[in-house]
């Protein structure tokens, strides 16, 4: 199995097949418009227009699940998205990651690759940790996602290589990405 297996709702309502992107470097990431780290759309946009003609395709899931921070319709948010941050990768319909209602592709992903801590030296880290230990003490032991901007990186075979948090710099994730190009 593979991401390749998967199909997911594009913006407009029709089905989309992963297979579709057989060949590419994916990044594949849950986003929200208002959000600490919403910013990261520049960093993502910025990336792809480095690494798109190269073989990479940021697939970006709109996700309303960590704190209401991606309010709107798949409309409100492309047009965000697209004049707050000239963002051109493909934009798919919003989207659960965790839970009874997430998609099967992001079942798949956390089943690949589960949470393995947030990056140390991140100035939010000290702060996520507390927040999730609140909310649940054995958080670290659960695969799911645990906020806005995680990123799974997926080789041009549709193996999902690994998954980056949101406090992963950028310049990290960039390396990882080129290294798979």
């Amino acid at each position: 199995m593979s991401v390749y297996d998967f199909t997911v709702k594009t913006m407009d309502g029709s089905e989309k097949s992963l297979s579709d992107y057989s060949g590419k470097v994916l990044l594949i990431v849950n986003t929200a418009t208002v959000c600490g780290f919403t910013p990261q759309y520049a960093d993502l946009q910025a990336l792809y227009a480095e690494y798109a003609g190269k073989g990479l395709e940021i697939l970006d899931f709109p996700c309303n699940q960590f704190g209401n921070q991606a309010p709107g319709d798949d409309e409100e948010i492309h047009s965000f998205c697209t004049g707050r941050f000239g963002v051109t990768f493909p934009q798919f319909s919003k989207i659960d990651v965790n839970g009874d209602q997430a998609i099967p592709l992001y079942r798949y992903l956390v089943h690949e690759k589960g949470f393995e801590g947030f990056d140390p030296g991140h100035e939010l880290t000290p702060r996520l940790e507390q927040k999730f230990a609140e909310v649940n003490p054995d958080y670290r032991n659960e695969p799911d996602i645990k906020w806005n901007f995680t990123k799974f990186l997926v080789d041009s075979q549709g193996n999902v290589i690994e998954r980056f948090e949101p406090t992963a710099d950028m310049k990290y994730v960039e390396e990882k990405v080129k290294e798979l190009l």
